[in-house]
């Protein structure tokens, strides 16, 4: 049986995924405040699309770069770099929220565009080297261990953050809300802070910034379980979540309020921590490609339950459901990437995976947001679950070789 504390008995994987922890907890509560904040100014759905496009059009612009410069410069440093560039985002809208900052938004939420538009570009180049410097902490046998900690960590705060932020708005205002943000960041700060550097692994021998570009995006579309599992999970990212509508469903549809809205918006990772800790002691060890495909499939149905949905608990319990199917996905998928992918390649490929999955979180927002405006908020999900379903069949037809994968040994 594995060692289900493997990567956890390693110090710098502890405060690596310490880090994590803070620093997901603060962008949860940050999301949860801003687009309550958002969806108050301005009473539109599409008011809440454009956050997430604000978000996602730095991150795309940057990633390919990002990805290069994960694989020729110490990922610690573009950590630090970036990790100071968020809390910096924070102030900011903490700022907003005070009596010297409160003009700024007389005229509307583009001001809180503008700091998340730079959070983007932060978090663009935050992504590939957090992926490319985990591997670096802990040895390849547990890096399915260290994968399904990172999960669980992440999710947990997933859980523990929105609720956070809607309790804190709730009951002692937006300032608060945003004082807590800034306090996690800087936390996440220091504990990056005091993991030693990694030297760089033997860089690839191509000539060039475009050269090393474009390798890493022909590795990717030139292995197909790889390009499977990304693109499966773009398209259902893209069309099946919902997370950017939860004000207006918290609001006009389950009437559950802001605190009702820090609930929901963690029930999907209930239930992904749920199933993180179950698969931190039953690895995915057999058809891998095959549970990998129903899990999306499972995915999209609860969001075609929970746009039918009319009572929260239930509500709840199909997103909690939806977290469970994510979670499984998002470890089969990371798990390949991690092991199929050469080391001095990790910061290029994932940088690929970023665009793929990462931006999709944002850009489906976006496409969320239109799609209820043009649509209405209930059949723009049950178009998204639908949506997921297709690209399901077609990807399960198409990629042959993730289809019949079985395992990675």
């Amino acid at each position: 049986m594995s060692n289900p504390y493997a990567a956890v008995r390693v110090r710098d994987f502890q405060l690596f995924i310490l880090s994590r922890l803070f620093i997901t907890l603060a962008l949860m509560i940050q999301a949860v405040v801003v687009g309550w904040q958002v969806y108050e100014i301005t009473k539109d759905p599409l008011s809440l699309g454009l956050i997430g496009l604000a978000e996602a059009i730095p991150a795309i612009a940057v990633s390919l770069y990002a990805g290069h410069l994960a694989d020729i410069v110490e990922r610690k440093k573009i950590i630090l770099v970036c990790v100071i560039t968020l809390v910096c985002c924070s102030l900011a809208l903490l700022f907003f929220t005070m009596n010297a900052g409160t003009f700024v938004l007389q005229h509307g939420p583009q001001p809180i565009y503008t700091v998340i538009f730079v959070s983007g570009l932060a978090r663009g180049f935050l992504s590939p080297a957090n992926f490319s410097f985990m591997p670096q902490l802990i040895d390849r046998e547990a890096y399915q261990n260290a994968i399904t900690w990172n999960s669980t960590v992440w999710e947990g705060a997933a859980v523990v953050g929105p609720m956070i932020g809607g309790l804190v708005y709730g009951f002692y205002g937006i300032t608060a809300a945003y004082s807590v943000d800034v306090v996690l960041i800087v936390s996440a700060l220091l504990c990056y802070a005091l993991i030693p550097n990694r030297p760089l692994p033997p860089v690839t021998g191509e000539l060039g910034i475009w050269e090393k570009i474009t390798a890493g995006v022909k590795f990717v579309f030139s292995n197909q379980i790889i390009l499977g599992a990304i693109t499966l999970d773009l398209f259902a990212v893209l069309f099946g979540g919902a997370v950017a509508l939860l004000p207006i469903f918290a609001d006009d549809i389950l009437h559950v309020g802001k605190v009702g809205l820090g609930f929901l918006r963690s029930a999907p990772s209930i239930g992904a921590v749920l199933m993180a800790v179950y698969i931190t002691y039953h690895p995915i060890k057999k058809r891998m490609g095959k549970i990998l495909l129903w899990c999306v499939a499972g995915f999209g149905l609860c969001m075609i339950g929970f746009g039918l949905s009319q009572w929260f608990w239930v509500s709840m319990a199909l997103l909690v459901l939806s977290g469970v199917f994510d979670c499984v996905s998002v470890i089969a998928r990371s798990t390949m990437i991690h092991t199929l992918t050469p080391e001095n390649m990790k910061g290029r490929v994932s940088a690929v995976n970023s665009i793929f999955i990462g931006s999709s979180n944002e850009i489906g927002a976006f496409e969320s947001g239109v799609a209820a405006r043009l649509m209405g908020t209930v059949p723009s999900v049950i178009f998204g679950g639908v949506m997921t379903l297709i690209v399901v069949s077609v990807t399960g037809w198409k990629a042959v070789k993730l289809r019949r994968l079985d395992n990675l040994s």
